[in-house]
């Protein structure tokens, strides 16, 4: 199955009990918005935000941007309503914590469709747990419904008993296998957050090193965080020049009848061009959501 190219490299947190945080929003240039229900809401707040979450997708104004809502787990008392509601809210996606299994997808699923969900409502799937993360293949590949796996490091440090240290060594099995299980059922994933948001050298080298292992982009818990993490996860100017090389190169040597491509001395194959016109696809699709 071919990824969706649909740019998420930054995917921004908004409180979804602040009203305030919510109109803000609308100017902060994140490729995406999760208003939260869940971590960001307490107990007692969370039936007002599920209104006023809801109203705020419906309402528009985010432009081409997509609007994802975390609701709470379905073993909550919040979760069966957060999902019904955001089911016609206008959201593009409901988030949903702790996903252990490809069963919690199928129930997600069905309650979706019991709630008049309209077709192009995906969901997204945290994988937070050590079940989730040893069933990441099966539930990557569970439904055309999902489409992205959200990566929640917090709760993999505290399931784990680590610490979250540079380089995240203590997660890197976790982060790799829900990797494979993405690109294997050609779904979107993207890294989980950064907590700390004044360590600006430490959040840009996370960021940079989640796109070296291969994430599509980040979550995100700060509007400051947005700019890096747009410009780490995108192609560089360099990149798109190369792209552009090797492409026109490939069909040169194509048309000439030639075997052998070389560009800048390098040997290019075919999965070189592959790479390529992904990353030329996905300069344009930046450019289409920016100018939108």
């Amino acid at each position: 199955m071919e990824q969706d190219l649909r740019p998420r490299r930054s995917v921004l947190y908004m409180p979804g009990a602040n009203e305030r945080a919510l109109e803000k929003a609308k100017g902060i240039p994140a490729d995406a918005l999760i208003f939260d229900l869940e971590d960001a809401v307490s107990p007692d707040a969370k039936p007002e935000a599920r209104d006023r979450v809801c109203a705020a997708a419906s309402g528009g104004g985010y432009g081409l941007r997509e609007v994802v809502i975390r609701v709470n787990g379905l073993d909550t008392e919040w979760g069966a309503d957060d999902l019904a509601a955001a089911a016609t809210s206008g959201a593009a996606a409901v988030l949903v914590p702790k996903i252990d299994g490809p069963a919690d997808i199928a129930e997600i699923e069905r309650r979706l469709d019991a709630a008049g969900a309209p077709a192009g409502v995906r969901i997204w799937a945290m994988l937070e747990t050590p079940a989730g993360i040893f069933a990441a293949r099966e539930i990557a590949a569970a439904s055309d419904r999902l489409a992205v796996l959200v990566m929640g490091t917090n709760d993999i440090a505290k399931e784990l008993h680590a610490e979250h240290v540079p380089g995240r060594q203590p997660m890197l099995f976790a982060l790799q296998q829900c990797l494979l299980a993405a690109r294997l059922a050609g779904k979107v994933i993207l890294d989980g957050v950064y907590n700390d948001i004044k360590d600006e050298g430490g959040f840009e080298a996370e960021c940079v090193q989640g796109r070296q292992l291969g994430f599509d982009g980040k979550t995100l818990i700060h509007p400051t965080q947005v700019e890096p993490c747009n410009r780490v996860f995108a192609p560089s100017p360099t990149e798109v020049e190369q792209a552009r090389e090797i492409i026109e190169a490939f069909q040169a040597a194509q048309a000439a009848g030639k075997g052998v491509v070389s560009v800048n001395g390098r040997m290019i194959e075919n999965l070189h061009v592959e790479n390529a016109r992904r990353a030329l696809a996905l300069d344009e699709a930046i450019a289409a959501l920016q100018q939108g």
